[in-house]
C-alpha cells in the first residue's frame, strides 16, 4: 500500500489546516490508520489513529479536543483536521496504515504499522 499525505503548509498560531491520506488501494474494513509527526531533532510520535470499519478513534494527548482524524469510506480516503495549530504542532506529518484480520484494538505504537507515506510537512509560526 502506498500512502499519499498531503494539505501540510506554512500557518500561524491559532490556525487550521486539514491533511488528506490517499492510499494506493482501497482500505480493508479490519484496517486501521494512523497519523504521526516528527519534529526536527525528535523522535516520531504518535498523533491519532482510527479503525476502518467501525470510525473508532484515538488521539494523544496533546492534541485532544484540536486534532480529529476522520475517513471516508467512501473516496478512502482519511484526514485529519487540526484546528488551534501551535507552534509546537510544527513537524513532518504522515499517515500510515496497520493491516489487520481481525477487530483489534486502535495503537500508537509505530512498530505496529506496515506502510507508511512519505509525510507532510507542518510549520506554524508563533
Amino acid at each position: 500500500v502506498q500512502l499519499q499525505a498531503s494539505g501540510g503548509g506554512l500557518v500561524q498560531t491559532g490556525d487550521s489546516l486539514r491533511l488528506s491520506c490517499a492510499p494506493s488501494r482501497p482500505i480493508l474494513s479490519s484496517w486501521h490508520v494512523g497519523w504521526f509527526r516528527q519534529a526536527p531533532g525528535k523522535e516520531r510520535q504518535f498523533v491519532a489513529a482510527i479503525s476502518w470499519r467501525e470510525g473508532n478513534t484515538q488521539y494523544t494527548d496533546s492534541v485532544k479536543g484540536r486534532f480529529k482524524i476522520s475517513r471516508d469510506n467512501g473516496e478512502n480516503m482519511v484526514y485529519l483536521r487540526m484546528d488551534s495549530l501551535k507552534p509546537e504542532d510544527t513537524a513532518v506529518y504522515y499517515c500510515a496504515v496497520r493491516q489487520l484480520r481481525n477487530r483489534t484494538p486502535l495503537a500508537a505504537a509505530g512498530s505496529l504499522y506496515d506502510f507508511w507515506g512519505q509525510g507532510t510537512l507542518v510549520t506554524v509560526s508563533s
